[in-house]
């Protein structure tokens, strides 16, 4: 990944919504006036995906009165996407988060600003880099050849934050502000796009920059490549009738299968996905490991580099706790008995034969998905703030394949793959199943059976026999066995119709012990309240 590192220059603000003119236009000629600082600009907007401010550096403020600490983009997504689903419940009564779970959260959330805000907050970090590094300008700084081309790339990887950025406000707040580097600085406030705008502006981005990103697997580790957008485009395409009313599962297998014939392949070791040296996992230029380049894009963090209590660092300490408080198993100095799972991640899994934790992690379970800590824990959810209610987790894990440490017991080394082979096979038999033009049932068969022979140690003991086998039900229960705290359940369970509904409830589902079905209108995010007071251009989501 490209070093982290602050830069000391002012931005583009999105404080309040506001299109500022920068500070110190100087300041900005000095930054962009040489490869080298071009190249700690890209930087800074990568790191801005693991860094929080002081932690480390990305300059991030402080947002929505949560922990700086806390305060990184992917622990936001997570609280929002798989705490406010039967993956999670928390412990703690931190601002905002015990209303994600409950589903009552409403337009002054912690959690929910803090997500829009570090969301707007990258997109303003790519808007000014691109309106510093055009052609034009490079040129007139006497930048040009080689490195011009490697800023062409940085460019191109930019726009590909910005598109996944303009996504999670896409799917979690539906009609958010826009503005790109094209919009003039001191105009005024940003204009709201509607949601089905910002689908086809989505889109098109990623479809405009296919032709000038890196290659798959030919980019550094941690950056964007082609296979990226491509990911991107699939996962977009396959929710196109939540997001516009109207589907698109052709598409998503057209960009599915893309990704699929571009070389990856699944670790055989599933257990191996989220461990300190997971960056193995990961194609490198010239191709890689040929069995274990699974990894398309993540969120690099290093327990020396990018320390802050987010993302993995987050995910790792807070399954700790109670009766698995296991600092050599975890590589961590000590657990927050925090997050736990609920009986209805449980039940998605055979019944473990063992659950006195002798075959730590997964108690022998034969499928090795199944991370869980059942000792001293109750599956039973009688009351939330009880770490002891509800199934730990042990699927994060700071130390080494060896079994070695991670280099920070306080701070992660564990990378979050954002996007995963396995998707690709799961958009593509989903997609299939629903009726899109292209898709192969036999294929989508074959692609289903590589992710459930990983699972099972490489026995076909638990494969599917038929593509009769292969209905919806089953897709939404194996995105559940390969994906849970990997921040997809919210956006799968809307698109299943299942999110808000009473037709599928879990514990403490709208507050309520049994769980609850909730109102519609909670499929979509409420947009903060300190942005409408402040944007007359933008409206409050039907419901709030």
């Amino acid at each position: 990944m490209l070093t982290a590192g602050l830069l000391a220059f002012s931005i583009t603000s999105c404080k309040k919504n506001l299109i500022l003119t920068p500070n110190d236009q100087v300041t900005q000629q000095q930054v962009f006036s040489n490869p080298a600082s071009i190249t700690q600009a890209m930087a800074k907007v990568y790191g801005s995906f693991a860094l929080t401010g002081n932690d480390g550096g990305s300059g991030a403020p402080d947002i929505a009165g949560i922990d700086e600490g806390a305060s990184d983009f992917f622990r936001q997504l997570w609280l929002t996407q798989d705490l406010s689903t039967d993956e999670a419940v928390y412990t703690y009564n931190d601002a905002g988060v015990q209303d994600m779970h409950n589903m009552v959260w409403g337009e002054t959330n912690q959690v929910l600003q803090g997500l829009y805000d570090r969301s707007l907050y990258q997109i303003t970090l790519v808007n000014n880099f691109l309106q510093q590094t055009t052609p034009a300008l490079l040129a007139s700084r006497g930048i040009t050849g080689n490195d011009a081309t490697t800023i062409g790339y940085y460019r191109a990887e930019a726009r590909f934050l910005r598109a996944y950025q303009y996504w999670v406000l896409m799917d979690v707040f539906g009609n958010p502000p826009f503005v790109t580097e094209n919009t003039v600085l001191g105009s005024g406030l940003p204009p709201r796009i509607a949601r089905a705008d910002l689908y086809a502006y989505v889109v098109s981005e990623l479809k405009a920059i296919d032709p000038l990103l890196v290659k798959p697997m030919q980019n550094q580790y941690g950056r964007a490549d082609e296979a990226a957008a491509w990911a991107l485009l699939a996962r977009v395409y396959l929710n196109a009738g939540v997001y516009t009313g109207t589907a698109d599962y052709a598409d998503a297998i057209t960009y599915a299968s893309k990704v699929i014939g571009a070389g990856y392949s699944l670790n055989p070791n599933f257990t191996q996905l989220f461990l300190a040296d997971n960056n193995l996992n990961a194609g490198v230029p010239g191709g890689g490991v040929a069995t274990q380049d699974e990894f398309i894009f993540t969120i690099n963090y290093d327990g020396v580099k990018t320390q802050g209590y987010g993302g993995t660092q987050f995910l790792t300490h807070g399954s700790q706790g109670g009766s698995l408080e296991n600092p050599a198993d975890f590589g961590v100095a000590s657990g927050y008995s925090e997050i736990r799972t609920t009986s209805a991640i449980i039940a998605l899994f055979p019944t473990p034969p063992f659950t006195d934790g002798s075959h730590f992690p997964n108690n022998g379970n034969p499928d090795t998905r199944a991370q869980f800590w059942y000792p001293g824990q109750s599956l039973a959810i009688t009351s939330i703030p009880v770490f002891s209610n509800g199934i730990a987790v042990t699927k994060f894990r700071n130390v080494t394949r060896a079994g070695a440490p991670g280099q920070n017991t306080t701070y992660s080394d564990i990378d979050m793959p954002l996007f995963r082979l396995s998707e690709m096979y799961l958009i593509y038999a989903e997609a299939t199943i629903r009726g899109g033009a292209g898709g192969d049932a036999a294929k989508a068969l074959t692609y289903v059976n590589l992710i459930r022979t990983r699972a099972y140690g490489g026995s076909t003991a638990g494969n599917l026999n038929s593509t009769t086998d292969l209905t919806l039900q089953f897709i939404l229960d194996e995105r559940g066995r390969e994906f849970f705290w990997e921040g997809f359940r919210r956006t799968d369970l809307i698109r299943f119709g299942l999110f808000t509904s009473s037709t599928y409830v879990w514990p403490w589902k709208g507050g309520v012990a049994g769980g609850t079905g909730v109102g519609d209108f909670r499929n979509l995010m409420p947009i903060p309240e300190s942005d409408l007071s402040a944007n007359p251009n933008l409206h409050q989501n039907p419901g709030y």
